[in-house]
């Protein structure tokens, strides 16, 4: 359940404006965690995980701060996934130290799943029980009884939406509202932190949006959120913080706008149409850099109008100038586009 109801107050602020949320240090109690809790939610310090001779994660350090959204951000294969399932102590490392909640895992990893929620990448809800039915049941794996869990599925049916629905079956519902069910089972346990794997995968785009706004509420309410993604607009719009991981390795680490003021830093002019490696002699005395990734030309630099005055008599071309953008960090970084 959430540690305070969402009233009208807090949905108009997520609606209209940004959102003030709780301290980094303020969580809620968990009596089944040792100890009060730090400010770090989870810590990586070089962590290792092979398969054969292929690192699927090298050497990974990071921390999460309670109370923020923290994302890892990188193309499929990047080791997102795998990240995750160490994190709940359903992979071990084969080198380093993770630490969540306080505790150690995988060595302590039941006893930190006790404060975890966890949104998987694909949903593996039970299509033949109800909405309230797939709640109660997901409430017994945290030893719930029915009565508990009766008492806090009402918070969560408004959390997801869902309040219409609760005795209609998963197979009769949406994507997104199968997607909201989803997070809302993850809340049954009122986590501190909660892991979530591509939330919005494969949901159009209005889906799309009704998740971004759950996620917002859950921060409003002080929750951890540990975002794994490869939809640059998803962690430019949600994350405080993200890692860029490319092959396993963290590139790059900060907040989004900081990664692209000092990576990229200004306009992107994008050329499509010609060959861009013909192209790239006449745009490169008015540009600071080039980067070509197939068909496509970017030039970054603080004057795009020259660059389109140089171009403008050759027939067959389209310019699009765009502020810079987490794309254009993990290119400029890896030299590939995030979908490759």
């Amino acid at each position: 359940m959430l540690s305070r109801k969402l009233g009208p107050e807090d949905l108009r602020r997520l609606e209209t404006g940004p959102i003030e949320r709780k301290s980094h240090g303020q969580t809620s109690a968990k009596s089944s965690l040792p100890g009060p809790l730090s400010t770090v939610a989870v810590d990586f310090a070089g962590v290792t995980k092979s398969y054969g001779n292929k690192a699927v994660v090298d050497e990974l350090s990071f921390s999460v701060a309670s109370g923020e959204c923290f994302g890892l951000l990188g193309p499929n294969g990047a080791g997102k996934s795998t990240i995750a399932r160490m994190l709940l102590g359903m992979t071990c490392p084969d080198a380093g130290t993770i630490t969540v909640l306080g505790v150690p895992v995988p060595a302590r990893a039941r006893l930190a799943r006790r404060g975890i929620g966890v949104v998987p990448q694909f949903d593996n809800l039970d299509q033949e029980f109800t909405v309230r039915e797939n709640l109660l049941v997901f409430g017994r794996y945290f030893g719930m009884s029915t009565r508990q869990s009766e008492a806090v599925i009402p918070s969560l049916l408004e959390f997801a939406r869902l309040e219409r629905k609760a005795d209609a079956r998963v197979s009769e519902l949406s994507g997104g509202m199968k997607r909201c069910l989803t997070m809302a089972r993850a809340l049954i346990n009122d986590p501190q932190l909660i892991v979530m794997d591509e939330p919005t995968t494969g949901l159009d785009p209005h889906a799309r949006h009704l998740i971004w706004e759950r996620l917002r509420a859950l921060l409003a309410c002080g929750k951890t959120i540990i975002l794994t993604t490869h939809f640059m607009e998803e962690a430019e719009r949600l994350c405080d913080r993200l890692c860029v991981l490319e092959r396993g390795r963290n590139i790059a680490e900060g907040r989004p706008q900081a990664l692209i003021d000092e990576h990229i830093g200004c306009q992107v002019m994008e050329i499509y149409g010609g060959d861009p490696h013909e192209l790239h002699s006449l745009v490169k005395p008015h540009s600071q850099r080039i980067e070509i990734s197939g068909e496509t030309l970017y030039c970054y630099g603080p004057d795009p109008d020259q660059v389109r005055t140089q171009l403008q008599e050759r027939a067959g071309l389209r310019l699009l100038l765009r502020p810079a953008n987490l794309e254009d960090v993990f290119l400029r970084l890896t030299g590939r586009e995030m979908e490759e």
